[in-house]
């Protein structure tokens, strides 16, 4: 009789036994993932930072951590193609924005840096292919309109560049460079009042910006408009524009 009522007991502590580690090893598992996504973050921050100090080997060592840690972190990928880029090595750069399509078709941002990667080496078919792309995922992208546009440009398409600059401030309002890029072509056109415009528009949203000073300079000389011309030629010149010094003799002769 003794035995018997010891075996409901020893049962008993058996089954407790397995239940607590049970337990433990779900809190374990729980525990690792929540280390694992703390360490994750905390190279991702080290590497944001290490690049923006200039410290580009620093972080391309940070989002390899990330990477070893979890190799479908996109961002990581994406970033780590930027600091590439920057450093000049393209087929790594390339490498990374392909490798973030792969693991995410509809990332527009990997498609824009692809062809921005692609510009800057002169193909620029596979550029537009690409930034038509990140337009197709993402219509509203400002800077993919405005390369486009870039695109155009550099080919003499001025109707289709002046199509997709007008599309980035209609999306963007306050974006000085859609601005800027209207009055290039609206020069180009001969329109010269209203490129006058829509530099002055690029002004008043981004004050020091150079290049609009200059391209006011020049505008304002043409329609003999001296005053103007000499004031946003010097401005332009403070802000680091290298003035024409052709440009500055006919100027000193207004003076």
């Amino acid at each position: 009789m003794r035995r018997s009522s010891l075996k409901p007991i020893k049962t008993f502590f058996i089954w407790f036994s397995i239940s607590l580690l049970m337990l433990s090893c779900a809190g374990g598992t729980k525990s690792g993932k929540k280390d694992k996504t703390l360490r994750v973050e905390e190279h991702f921050q080290m590497a944001i930072g290490a690049a923006e100090r200039g410290n580009l080997e620093e972080a391309v060592k940070e989002y390899k951590e990330v990477l070893k840690l979890d190799p479908k972190h996109v961002k990581a990928h994406l970033n780590l193609g930027v600091v590439y880029g920057k450093q000049g090595k393209w087929n790594k750069e390339i490498s990374e924005y392909k490798t973030v399509i792969d693991l995410d078709p509809n990332f527009a941002e990997a498609y824009f840096n692809l062809g921005v990667a692609y510009n800057d080496r002169g193909d620029l078919k596979e550029a537009r292919t690409l930034y038509q792309k990140a337009l197709q995922i993402h219509p509203r992208y400002v800077e993919a309109h405005n390369n486009l546009g870039n695109l155009y440009y550099r080919r003499g398409k001025l109707d289709e560049a002046l199509s997709e600059y007008r599309t980035t401030i209609e999306i963007k309002p306050d974006y000085a460079r859609g601005y800027y890029n209207i009055g290039n072509v609206l020069r180009q056109k001969g329109k010269r009042d209203e490129a006058i415009a829509s530099f002055e528009r690029a002004l008043e949203i981004h004050p020091r910006y150079a290049e609009a000073h200059y391209q006011l300079a020049l505008l304002y000389y043409e329609k003999k408009e001296f005053d103007p011309a000499i004031q946003h030629a010097d401005q332009a010149g403070k802000l680091g524009i290298i003035v024409d010094p052709r440009f500055l003799e006919r100027l000193k002769l207004q003076r």
